[in-house]
C-alpha cells in the first residue's frame, strides 16, 4: 500500500505566460510529485481578473474544486457563465469547451484533476470573455 502526502507550503509555483499588466495564473503541478498514475491533477491559483485559455480536452475529462474565491467557468458553445463558490464542484467531460476566469477581487484557489492524464493535447479555442 502507498501514499504521498503534499502540504500546501511544500508546493512549487510556476508562473504561466501572461501578458504585460495581466494578472498571472500559478500552477502547482503535483501529477509527478505525488506519483499520480492514471490522473492528471494540480492546484491553480488564479489572481483577480487572471483568465485562462478557452480550450477543449479530446479525450480527458476534468473536475474542479474551487478551495478558495469564486470560481467563474465558461461552458460550453455558445459559452455559458457559471459562479461556483468554495466548497462547490465542475465536472466537465471531454470535447466540452471551457474557460476559467477569476472575476472576483481575491485569489482564486482550485483543485483540477483530470483522466485520461492528457498533456499537450488540448485545442485552444477563442476567448469567451
Amino acid at each position: 500500500m502507498g501514499y504521498s502526502v503534499t502540504r500546501p507550503s511544500e508546493f512549487s509555483w510556476i508562473t504561466r505566460p501572461h501578458e504585460p499588466g495581466e494578472p498571472a495564473r500559478h500552477v502547482a503541478e503535483l501529477s509527478e510529485a505525488m506519483g499520480f498514475a492514471h490522473v492528471r491533477g494540480n492546484v491553480w491559483r488564479y489572481e483577480p481578473g487572471a483568465k485562462g485559455r478557452r480550450h477543449r480536452h479530446t479525450s480527458q475529462e476534468e473536475t474542479f474544486v474551487v478551495l478558495a474565491g469564486v470560481l467563474t467557468m465558461y461552458l460550453g458553445d455558445p459559452p455559458e457563465r457559471h459562479e461556483v463558490p468554495v466548497g462547490g464542484v465542475i465536472h466537465v467531460e471531454s470535447g466540452t469547451p471551457l474557460q476559467i476566469v477569476n472575476e472576483g477581487d481575491e485569489d482564486l484557489l482550485v483543485y483540477i484533476y483530470g483522466a485520461p492524464p492528457e498533456r499537450g493535447q488540448a485545442e485552444f479555442l477563442d476567448s469567451a470573455v
